[in-house]
């Protein structure tokens, strides 16, 4: 039986189609659902970012993967409304230039969890075997099993995760059935927390290094985070340590690991570095190829077929909220809270014209109207309206309200809420 995810959502019948622009691959299920609720699909999934630079005609929905979405992008699209980002971090979007044209970002975070959890196991796995070497060398004829023969095994060895969002959550729980206690660290983490999740608590991520055998990071990239794995942190590693990193390359120090691993010090398993081609093929260099203490793959943390399913159908209800009801769920770039000081509750009747007129006497006061939520009482007769606003109406402001005696039943000014 497959997943609820991979239920088809109930055909929509429309005359007109919202258009709809995929950078990327998704599964052909997801490109059916698209269309049963009332997309119209522009499907170029070799799509680069210098080929939606230069627009993408009229679309209003973009929806990429790894595919870079730049401020050209942005402006040459002039029907964009929503990005949507199929995967959990959107740092290959411009969102401060969405922002400043009034353009929804929204992800899919925590559909590829497992999908991830499962290449961290895979990495600390080869590291620990050295199976991608056996399979190199039996591949070219040669047979070693004097040399990997060694490995040391992963029973009893400390596993340290850095973030324990949904993905360091998924890792715990595979790591328990390798017999590995586990030490962690995330901003939101507390020995309560802890405790609950059965792993001990550090204070710090120089604390977790320390006390690890292997390290792997678990954290999305934000100013706060880019680094988080510093020269300090690598060094606080015991020799003979594990390093994974199926985050994003930006949160490591990098100058700092090659000049570990060229060291011989420790070793690591990576799915991100820094230069990594935007292609989807083709050839590339990197200084970590001529290292044999480090095994990358490419960039294929989140690639499986279950994980890419859950991506492309989270994706599909989002852009279908969108689409019936105008909403954008896991909208992120929305202003968390305005710096308005005052809010406007109006009670009125639900009829045509009303907001209008409370609006216009707003705007011929020169206040700006910042945020606004209107919601109607059962019977759809009356309504209440709440308004957040730039500065304090004086009394003519709302007594020129009031006096709409057939429009509005009370208007109240308070100060805005505070967090």
């Amino acid at each position: 039986m497959e997943p609820l995810f991979y239920q088809l959502f109930e055909n929509i019948h429309e005359e007109d189609f919202m258009i709809l622009y995929l950078a990327d691959k998704l599964p052909g299920a997801a490109l059916k659902e698209f269309e049963n609720i009332g997309c119209k699909v522009e499907n170029n999934p070799d799509a680069t970012s210098f080929d939606i630079g230069r627009g993408i005609g009229e679309a209003m929905v973009l929806i990429v993967r790894s595919t870079v979405v730049t401020k050209e992008c942005i402006k040459n699209s002039p029907n964009l409304t929503l990005i949507i980002r199929a995967g959990a971090g959107v740092n290959n979007i411009d969102v401060e230039a969405a922002s400043k044209s009034g353009i929804f970002v929204a992800n899919c975070p925590g559909q590829n969890a497992i999908a991830v959890a499962e290449l961290t196991m895979g990495l600390i796995l080869s590291l620990d075997r050295f199976l991608p070497d056996n399979v190199a060398d039996f591949r070219s004829g040669n047979w070693k099993k004097g040399v990997y023969s060694k490995a040391d095994g992963l029973y009893g060895k400390t596993l340290g995760v850095i973030g324990t969002g949904q993905i360091g959550r998924e890792v715990i729980r595979r790591t328990r059935a390798f017999g590995m206690p586990v030490v962690a660290w995330s901003r939101s983490l507390t020995h309560e927390k802890a405790e609950l999740m059965d792993v001990n608590y550090a204070a710090s991520v120089g604390e977790v290094a320390s006390r690890s055998d292997i390290l792997t990071v678990h954290v999305a990239l934000s100013p706060e985070t880019k680094r988080l794995i510093s020269a300090k942190v690598l060094s606080e590693l015991r020799d003979g340590a594990f390093f994974i990193n199926t985050a994003r390359a930006e949160v490591v120090d990098e100058e700092a690991l090659f000049r570990e691993l060229e060291s011989g010090r420790i070793k690591a398993g990576l799915d991100v570095f820094s230069g990594e081609p935007e292609s989807k093929k083709g050839e590339f260099t990197s200084r970590f190829q001529k290292l044999d203490n480090v095994y990358i793959t490419h960039h294929i943390g989140a690639s499986t077929r279950q994980a890419q399913m859950a991506v492309a159908m989270d994706a599909v209800d989002i852009v279908r909220r969108y689409l019936q009801e105008g909403t954008v769920r896991n909208w992120l770039n929305r202003c968390e809270k305005t710096e308005a000081p005052w809010q406007l509750i109006v009670r009125h009747y639900d009829k045509p014209g009303v907001l209008a007129n409370i609006l216009a006497e707003l705007k011929d006061a020169g206040i700006n109207t910042q945020e606004m939520e209107n919601v109607i009482f059962d019977g759809m007769e009356t309504a209440c309206c709440t308004i957040q606003l730039d500065m304090k109406p004086d009394n003519g402001v709302i007594d020129a309200i009031n006096k709409r005696h057939d429009e509005v039943i009370t208007v109240v000014l308070l100060p805005a809420k505070t967090a």
